[in-house]
């Protein structure tokens, strides 16, 4: 018996008596059995026929399970013969005596005999089975050969058909996503690809392609080849949400904006270049802008800056949740917002482009010796030197638009895409349409070379050659879905693409997973900024922001156009006009001679000169009624002493002790509108009576014994 070594511990060896022989392990068995068995009968008196009857039963089982594993037959007659050959030598050394030399000699070479034929049908059956897999493998390949060559017959015909130009077929491959394959055609006669793509429609139609299926031609290895895409499963008709990897991403490596018709995604590289994505309305350009924000925030070498004049509608999604403390991290830790900063309203874009143009010419000054050392004149971007992407909503029409306010604007844009390239500040600027008036300013023709035309299966305003000059065979109707459209780099010729579908729960995971991830603006950059960058999340300046009106709460007017519901209508507090044909003091008195019959209103406000101190009215102020120029909202914050409802707020921010009370919070808990309790609690704190904890976003009020 035999066994194999396979490890070894403390207390010595450890055989594995479940491997099998190899050609030598198995001479020795069965020399050595054969010797053990020749032995013992010898002295025993065993009838020597018994061996040669085992012999016998041991090839027909080997030869038996031989044949179910599909063995040769070589390697059958081996083994059988092996058996036999072993049972002859026992029964004749069982009569002859088997210690003598003629037995040991005999012995030895019946061993090496056997192991020399194992070893010899080992190598056959290796032989064989490879033969076997390689007989397979040619026969996929001839199956697989036989679609391409079918495949390139019918290619070769059709394109000089169509286009009249004699191709030869190099190769044909078939895309891993089963949407489609390529191929590599050789024209004749020096025909560029140009020829081809051309007749791009034609040669779809005759192919009988799916709607949103395309034959399009591009660039080969060099300018006599041309690589054919043809897209057989339309991936942009259905709807795709954006991947749920909020993985870590470089601007280095390539931000993803979308996935081509071979479903794959396509990468925008914008260390050098800006980015123009056009759309009109309903053709998914915000969700667009969503998708593009998310990769900025999974980049851990971007700083996103949002300016968006329609009250910052583009960057609040990904601002309000950490503002207002709608996430939150694992580690309790604040969560910053999505973007870096974000402007809403004129005068805060002209801080930010301001700021833009300072650190681009800082950094060209404070950075000479780094890009001495790195023998480059391109800043190196990483996470403690990151690139500022500027994304504009709407930018390429303020850059047309001739209003003087926003031709100052747009100046000022201009200045930072015209000397900002080399030192990490870049634009993605967005248009409702491709338009002359869009792109006729040359610095945006030649600075923003990533372009995406999303059409919605809109016509109107969609110039698709004058996005993407030098393409041909680009069609409107190619793209008819919503967040479909064409989009074109310096790596990647235009073609077909759709963005993802971007979830506001997806942009509240993407902020809570990506929060430490944002990098810090450099510190030569942050100095260069100044405090317009460091006071950017102060209250005062974020105010308009956390201001949205609740409309789920807003009283609905009725068919009049009068609010909703059985209370009182105070037209005064409105600005109504008094109902035509009646005087106004008149109206005024019924109305208040009414309420009075019925409730106990407040008194009128106390005359100049009274000593006597107003009584704290306990019924309804119809100060509005009286001209007076206070209301219940906090109106009279700046007088002294504030609303009424402030100590209460006062009383509530020293229940919270150490850690203070942020205004919202305050707002909720008296039940007025944060612009009037920020007032209140503002003019508090100049009188001393509350502590402002500056703590930009988190920024909150503590009372003095807690300060």
């Amino acid at each position: 018996m035999s066994a194999t070594a396979t490890k070894h511990t403390g207390s010595g060896p450890v055989l594995d008596w479940s491997a099998g022989h190899g050609p030598v392990t198995g001479a020795l068995s069965a020399t050595t059995g054969a010797f053990a068995i020749a032995t013992t009968g010898a002295a025993t008196g065993m009838p020597p026929g018994w061996a040669l009857a085992a012999g016998a039963a041991g090839a027909i089982g080997h030869t038996v399970a031989g044949l179910r594993v599909r063995n040769a037959g070589r390697t059958l007659a081996t083994r059988a013969a092996s058996w036999l050959v072993g049972a002859g030598w026992t029964t004749w050394a069982m009569t002859h005596g088997p210690l003598t030399w003629a037995a040991l000699g005999s012995l030895a070479t019946i061993g090496i005999g056997i192991g020399a034929a194992a070893r010899s049908t080992a190598l056959f059956e290796e032989a064989r089975e490879e033969e076997a897999l390689a007989a397979e493998l040619r026969q996929v390949a001839a199956e697989l050969s036989a679609e391409r060559r079918a495949i390139a017959a019918e290619w070769v015909e059709r394109i000089h058909r169509i286009c009249g130009i004699t191709v030869r077929v190099l190769g044909v491959e078939q895309w891993p996503t089963g949407a489609g394959y390529s191929l590599d055609l050789e024209p004749a006669g020096g025909i560029t690809y140009h020829r081809i793509a051309q007749d791009s429609a034609r040669l779809s139609a005759d192919a009988r392609l799916p709607h949103g299926c395309t034959a399009v031609a591009s660039p080969g290895i060099h300018q006599g080849r041309v690589i054919v895409d043809v897209t057989t499963v339309n991936v942009l008709m259905e709807e795709r949400t954006y991947p749920t990897d909020y993985g870590t991403l470089s601007l280095m490596t390539g931000l993803p904006w979308g996935y081509r018709t071979n479903a794959e995604n396509v990468l925008a590289y914008l260390r050098e270049q800006c980015a123009l994505v056009v759309g009109p309305t309903g053709s998914g350009k915000t969700n667009m802008v969503h998708t593009i924000l998310a990769g900025f925030a999974r980049a851990e070498d971007v700083l996103t800056w949002v300016i968006d004049l329609n009250s910052g509608s583009a960057g609040l999604p990904w601002v309000l949740p950490a503002l207002n403390g709608e996430v939150k991290r694992e580690d309790g830790k604040p969560v910053r917002p999505g973007v870096d900063w974000l402007a809403g309203t004129y005068d805060e874009a002209v801080l930010m482009l301001d700021a833009a143009v300072k650190v681009a010419k800082q950094r060209k000054m404070a950075y000479q010796d780094l890009l001495s050392k790195a023998n480059t004149d391109l800043l190196p971007i990483s996470p403690q030197i990151p690139q500022i992407e500027l994304v504009i909503d709407e930018g390429a029409e303020i850059l047309a638009s001739s209003d003087r306010a926003l031709r100052k604007l747009a100046e000022k844009i201009l200045e930072v895409i015209r000397i900002a390239r080399a030192m990490g500040v870049r634009t993605v600027l967005t248009a409702l349409g491709a338009t002359g008036s869009v792109l006729g300013n040359l610095m945006i023709r030649r600075e923003a070379k990533v372009r995406v035309a999303l059409t919605g299966g809109e016509t109107e305003g969609m110039d698709l050659g004058k996005m993407f000059p030098g393409t041909r065979g680009l069609r409107v109707d190619q793209a008819p879905y919503k967040g479909a459209g064409f989009m074109g780099t310096p790596e990647s010729p235009a073609g077909l693409f759709k963005a993802w579908r971007i979830l506001p729960n997806q942009i509240r995971d993407i902020i809570a997973a990506t929060s430490d991830r944002h990098p810090t603006l450099d510190s030569v950059s942050a100095k260069a900024a100044g405090p317009d960058y460091a006071r950017r999340w102060d209250a005062e300046r974020t105010a308009w922001m956390r201001d949205q009106p609740a409309m789920d709460d807003a009283p609905r007017p009725d068919a009049e156009g009068r609010p909703a519901g059985g209370g009182l209508n105070l037209s005064a507090l409105r600005g109504e006009q008094a109902a035509p044909g009646a005087p106004e003091d008149e109206m005024l008195r019924r109305f208040r001679a009414e309420i009075d019959a019925q409730f106990a209103t407040a008194p009128e406000p106390s005359t100049p000169g009274s000593d006597a101190p107003p009584a704290r009215p306990g019924g309804l102020n119809l100060s509005a009624l009286r001209g007076d120029s206070s209301d219940a909202e906090g109106a009279t914050a700046g007088r002294e002493g504030g609303p009424d409802w402030l100590a209460d707020a006062i009383a509530a921010i020293a229940e919270a002790g150490p850690t203070g009370m942020k205004p919202s919070a305050v707002a909720d808990r008296v039940n007025r509108s944060r612009q009037a309790v920020r007032e209140a609690l503002k003019a508090a704190a100049e009188r001393g009576e509350l502590v402002y904890r500056d703590n930009g976003p988190h920024s909150v009020y503590v009372h003095p014994d807690h300060a």
